[in-house]
């Protein structure tokens, strides 16, 4: 039961015995898209319920072959699943014993934590840089896995592929890159996957694709990994909706990619507003933006901005007491948040 508590409190933004969030709420804290999906995603789910006495395919092959078509890949070297953290279940599932290392950034994704925990692993943590770049030491003699988040939750900071090259290169066991926030930066590891046998790349339609509800994402690596993998996921782990949703997405990625335009247009707005104000903003690739709040107490905002009914995610660790992490909203969204914090610090300095 205990492993059960800790595995839902890694939930991004979950607080366990939390009631739903009410109307006229500002929801900027769990990196949810602002925009719906394509209108034929919700025209497919409609028609799909149809046939919910049915089982789904449980390859869901269809689906595999359309991310490979859009993604050019084969079939064969996919593998879809119940979101992304489901596929990273299975990667720990497939290849770590008890007692064995498995490697994380820290800051980072609190989930590996919790699911290295779950499968009786030994986690090592490897701080991440000032700038929250990833440094050499991520590289651990013994290690099985590797999980490098890219890009980074928090900090929604961006390793090159050229360094993810360089740690492939030397990695010993598995290495993961979870590129739940690709689309928002443009920048991914999937071409890699032609020169790497021991590189797993994770990807979701949570974010970009505006599914989080829909629970889908993707493994990409190769054949012999796939079919491990596949040994172990559950029989009909992805649903007909899901699948009959994803279809639908990938069939009209460009409302997808509009939105990602519009997203990263408001994230850039919202970074040099907060510049301007004196926050030190770190450069993002995501759909939220961390931000250091200096002489300003983070803690203290937050709970403010939450009076003022805008969520925004603080995190009460060393390494973030002095930040908060802000998921892009809409434009109107962001307006309603910086006039608050402009009316907040206004305050707090008149008060010095």
């Amino acid at each position: 039961m205990n492993k059960l508590r800790k595995n839902i409190a890694g939930l991004e933004g979950y607080t366990p015995g939390e009631q739903p969030v009410g109307e006229g709420y500002i929801k900027l804290n769990t990196n949810e898209n602002p925009y719906p999906p394509s209108p034929a995603v919700i025209e497919a789910i409609a028609k799909e319920a149809e046939s919910l006495r049915l089982y789904p395919d449980p390859l869901a092959t269809a689906l595999r072959e359309k991310a490979g078509e859009v993604l050019g890949l084969p079939s064969g070297s996919i593998i879809a699943g119940n979101g992304s953290d489901e596929l990273l279940t299975i990667i720990l599932r497939c290849f770590v014993e008890p007692g064995e290392k498995v490697v994380t950034p820290h800051p980072t994704y609190t989930l590996y934590e919790t699911l290295v925990s779950i499968q009786d692993g030994e986690l090592v943590r490897v701080p991440l840089g000032d700038d929250f770049s990833v440094p050499e030491e991520i590289v651990v003699a013994g290690a099985k896995v590797t999980f490098i988040a890219n890009p980074n939750s928090p900090s929604g900071t961006v390793t090159p592929n050229d360094a993810i090259r360089g740690i492939a290169e030397k990695a010993g066991g598995i290495l993961v890159v979870d590129e739940a926030y690709v689309d928002f930066c443009g920048e991914g590891a999937l071409r890699l996957l032609e020169e790497f046998d021991n590189l797993i790349v994770t990807r979701s339609m949570s974010k970009s694709f505006s599914l989080a509800g829909l629970r889908l994402g993707f493994a990409f690596s190769t054949p012999a990994i796939i079919e491990a993998m596949l040994k172990v996921k559950d029989s009909y782990n992805v649903s007909r909706l899901a699948i009959a949703g994803g279809l639908a997405a990938f069939e009209d990625i460009e409302w997808m990619r509009a939105n990602v335009r519009r997203v990263v247009s408001t994230r850039e707005r919202l970074s040099l507003s907060l510049s301007a104000m004196g926050f030190r903003v770190f450069p993002s690739g995501a759909n939220f933006v961390l931000a250091g709040t200096g002489r300003w107490d983070a803690g203290a905002i937050f709970r403010e901005l939450k009076d003022q009914k805008i969520l925004v995610r603080y995190y009460d660790t060393e390494r973030l007491r002095s930040c908060l992490r802000i998921s892009v909203g809409t434009d109107e969204e962001i307006d309603a948040l910086l006039r608050e914090i402009r009316s907040i610090i206004k305050t707090k300095d008149s008060k010095q």
